[in-house]
């Protein structure tokens, strides 16, 4: 693998259209390439394949806002924030190619829909509610333990709640509870330059839930989306992940599907395996035919 701290990267920022400051890190040269990060995460988690991309494109990965270097979440926060966001990122760069992962992946499909400004889409594994299913029923436990203070259970709630760690998900809670107390203090102490720490990560996960909720049984709105997508997913995610991307295989018609061999829900995070997803990024926003009348 690429070591994150292997290339180096401009830090700069854009405002929002309600005056909110993002910050990203801006990598590569080529084609704008912008990569929206998931929940738990903020820019640097994506590190690994930005590296991977920036022979062959320029990559922009904001922290979305509530996080590293960008502003408070702000009032009225939702997933129509979360795409103003990547208007004015998309306005300030000139890209037009997009990736969005988990919860970024709905921000992703959602500022599709809106912004004729992206002509291709890549998302991997968006936790979309289909049918009335409630991808973030894990969310009244984890909003009283962050009430009390306690990020060490909260973040057991969320792990079981979204089982993308299948070992972690199926410890008993309090084990996981016990070493996330361990954990937690530790990583923070090995977090480095403007990396975002675990300990401040675990409370942003309020406000992806929110983008899950907002984006609730939205499926038929996909349909009208003209923009080329390609749709990743890993063949070792959770089942509930599996069955949304079926389900936008089947609404959108623009699209591209590709499950990754022997991967999870986090193969794009440094932690995962970039390289892999990086190549299929590749494969597809250089050689797809970008769509250029408005969405």
């Amino acid at each position: 693998m690429i070591p994150p701290e292997s290339k180096s990267y401009e830090s700069k920022s854009v405002k929002s259209k309600d005056g909110t400051t993002i910050g990203y890190r801006q990598l590569g040269q080529g084609p704008g390439v912008v990569l929206i990060h998931g929940g738990m995460m903020a820019a640097h988690s994506l590190m690994q394949l930005a590296a991977a991309l920036s022979d062959d494109v320029t990559v922009f990965i904001p922290d979305r806002r509530g996080r590293g270097s960008s502003a408070p979440f702000g009032k009225d926060y939702g997933l129509e924030k979360e795409v103003e966001d990547v208007a004015a990122l998309l306005d300030q760069t000139g890209a037009h190619d997009v990736f969005g992962l988990s919860s970024g992946a709905i921000v992703a499909l959602e500022a599709a829909l809106q912004l004729s400004d992206i002509r291709r889409l890549a998302i991997y594994e968006p936790p979309l509610s289909i049918d009335g299913s409630n991808p973030a029923a894990w969310l009244p436990r984890y909003d009283r333990e962050i009430a009390t203070g306690n990020l060490p259970a909260a973040m057991v709630t969320v792990s079981k709640g979204v089982r993308v760690s299948p070992v972690f998900s199926r410890l008993p809670r309090f084990l996981g509870t016990m070493l996330m107390r361990l954990a937690i203090p530790a990583e923070a102490k090995q977090t480095q330059h403007d990396d975002v720490s675990l300990a401040a990560l675990i409370p942003t996960m309020r406000y992806d839930a929110q983008v899950v909720i907002d984006a609730a049984d939205k499926l038929n709105s996909y349909r009208a989306l003209k923009t080329n997508v390609l749709l990743l997913g890993g063949s070792r995610s959770p089942h509930p992940l599996q069955v949304a991307l079926d389900s936008l295989d089947t609404a959108m018609p623009n699209v591209q599907r590709i499950v990754i061999p022997h991967v999870g829900h986090m193969a794009a995070d440094n932690g995962g395996q970039p390289e892999r997803v990086a190549r299929l990024l590749l494969r597809f926003f250089i050689t797809t035919e970008p769509t250029n009348s408005s969405n």
